[in-house]
């Protein structure tokens, strides 16, 4: 079962997100699932929930009104975090989670949902072109520190 995420999945909605993003502290995470909760109107998260009530994947999506590589219009639906665990891959609920968000975005007027994944992750890759997205561009980021050094 799919349903909106709210006060009452707020335990099971961190214990997903440590697992997608294990490099965040739990303060990282709760300001920021306090920030999407806090903003309907911008920010939209789902979960899902076994027939026990237990979690077993997740998916966050924003409209975004910056630039968004590789779409064609703007304001976009984005597909900020997608996770499924483990032991439930493979069964269709990622699917099911990109589904509901597309059903979102089209409630929001908008004809696009995008999304991204580090260059390295291939499994995110293949896993995205399943569910229908298609790869845009790829890109590599630089910076340059202006204090004089290099590199931090």
């Amino acid at each position: 079962m799919i349903v909106p995420i709210s006060d009452a999945h707020i335990e099971a909605w961190l214990h997903l997100r440590r697992q997608l993003w294990p490099h965040c502290t739990d303060s990282e995470h709760r300001s920021e699932m306090d920030q999407f909760l806090g903003d309907a109107s911008r920010f939209a998260q789902f979960i899902c929930l076994d027939e026990q009530g237990a979690p077993m994947g997740f998916a966050e999506a924003s409209i975004r009104s910056d630039h968004v590589n590789g779409t064609r219009s703007s304001p976009v639906a984005f597909l900020e975090g997608i996770f499924v665990e483990p032991r439930a891959r493979q069964s269709g609920i990622a699917r099911g989670l990109v589904e509901v968000v597309s059903d979102w975005a089209r409630g929001q007027g908008l004809s696009e949902l995008a999304s991204d994944a580090d260059l390295s992750n291939t499994t995110s890759h293949a896993v995205h072109n399943a569910l229908g997205f298609e790869e845009t561009e790829r890109a590599v980021f630089f910076r340059m520190s202006l204090d004089g050094g290099r590199g931090t």
